[in-house]
């Protein structure tokens, strides 16, 4: 006795399946050709970062080229002979300041977006999102005359309320989507135990959002890390971070291609050890918003 297809039936499923194999295996190496892609750059400047100033200079580049670490000397012994180490520390207390100020105000905000929504929440929320629109340019002669006239230029605290103020609106977004889905009934059940307002926030919140925030945090951190129009405009020596830093390697003498790679690979560092620090925690905090 044979078995025959059932009408309508015309794929079997050992068919589909490996259908399914094959599209994953597609996918799965779509996604590599993308990775080396993007890091490619990375790996080139790194590799270029060794070389000497002839040799980086050559065209077509020379992938044989001895290495040596003239470069990165040569980046840690500028800047007046006190070398990178201001703007690096500027820039790190610049981010790091800012996105503790972020967290602070962003998470009530979000609070109150999403476990207590106010009335028109959307509206807020859409308010939040049009101060982004605005071209960051189009605001910076009157940041300046105001940071001029109230002796704030060259300030690092001028950046940091520039940098939580511009990261602010995108953490509301963010952290408003990742509370949505924290259970309502378990802060509820501490509300009745006694539990305030900066008790739920911190420990009955943050745990259960921790991805989310973590994911939040570090995507404000890398925003005021790169950030270099107000840095360069609003800042002198005193106050000055280490993109505007890396612009000093472009002079009239020509472009120091070794070093200014050197100088990218160690100005991306702090930036890269975050994000693979946190790496497991972004991915489960991007998925914890994206799937409902």
């Amino acid at each position: 006795m044979t078995a025959t297809a059932a009408p309508g039936v015309t794929v079997a499923p050992a068919r589909r399946a490996r259908q399914a194999r094959r599209r994953a295996a597609g996918l799965g190496l779509l996604a590599w050709v993308a990775g080396i892609t993007f890091a490619l750059p990375v790996a080139w400047m790194a590799l270029t970062s060794l070389h000497s100033e002839p040799d980086a200079a050559t065209n077509p580049p020379s992938l044989g080229a001895a290495l040596t670490l003239d470069g990165y000397r040569a980046f840690f012994d500028s800047g007046g002979g006190m070398g990178p180490w201001p703007s690096l520390i500027n820039s790190a207390t610049a981010s790091l300041v800012s996105t503790l100020l972020v967290l602070c105000l962003a998470l009530p905000a979000a609070y109150a977006l999403s476990i207590r929504p106010v009335r028109k929440w959307t509206d807020v929320m859409f308010f939040f999102l049009s101060t982004k629109m605005l071209p960051v340019v189009a605001g910076l002669l009157p940041i300046y005359l105001f940071a001029k006239n109230a002796g704030l230029l060259d300030n690092i605290w001028l950046l940091v309320i520039l940098y939580t103020s511009m990261n602010l609106p995108i953490a509301v977004w963010m952290l408003q989507s990742f509370l949505a889905d924290v259970p309502v009934s378990i802060i509820e059940a501490a509300q009745v135990d006694g539990a305030g307002l900066p008790t739920v926030l911190s420990r009955i919140v943050a745990p259960i959002a921790g991805p989310g925030i973590a994911a939040t945090s570090l995507i404000c951190f890398i925003f005021s890390w790169n950030e270099m129009l107000f840095a360069r405009v609003l800042t002198g020596v005193t106050a000055q971070t280490a993109p505007v830093f890396l612009t000093g390697f472009v002079t009239s003498q020509g472009l120091f291609l070794a070093q200014l790679c050197a100088a990218s690979v160690v100005v991306s560092l702090p930036v890269l050890a975050a994000g693979f620090a946190a790496q497991d925690k972004l991915v489960q905090g991007l998925s914890l918003g994206a799937v409902k």
